[in-house]
């Protein structure tokens, strides 16, 4: 009786609580774990949100730009061409 330890939530001879140093340590990495996650899935809808929002295209649309804006009329046939020609001497 008395030489067991504490009762409730202190020492019981197994860890603390009624868990035992491994539920603990298992307690722990669960709670680490789900912070993970929302931290990754937070980054990644962070990610998505600001590339659907910003006017960066990716490289390989230089030439789709080029063609549109030649086609609203932004740029005349010449500035076109030599653009055109700078772009393929690029790659």
């Amino acid at each position: 009786m008395w030489g067991h330890g504490w009762n409730g939530m202190g020492w019981n001879g197994m860890g603390w609580g009624a868990m035992g140093w491994g539920g603990w340590i298992m307690m722990i990495l669960i709670v680490l774990t789900v912070w993970a996650v929302v931290a990754v899935a937070g980054i990644a809808i962070f990610r998505g949100l600001s590339a659907r929002g910003g006017n960066a295209s990716p490289p390989g649309d230089a030439g789709r730009l080029l063609d549109e804006r030649f086609a609203r009329g932004e740029i005349d046939s010449d500035e076109y061409t030599a653009r055109r020609e700078a772009l393929r001497a690029a790659r």
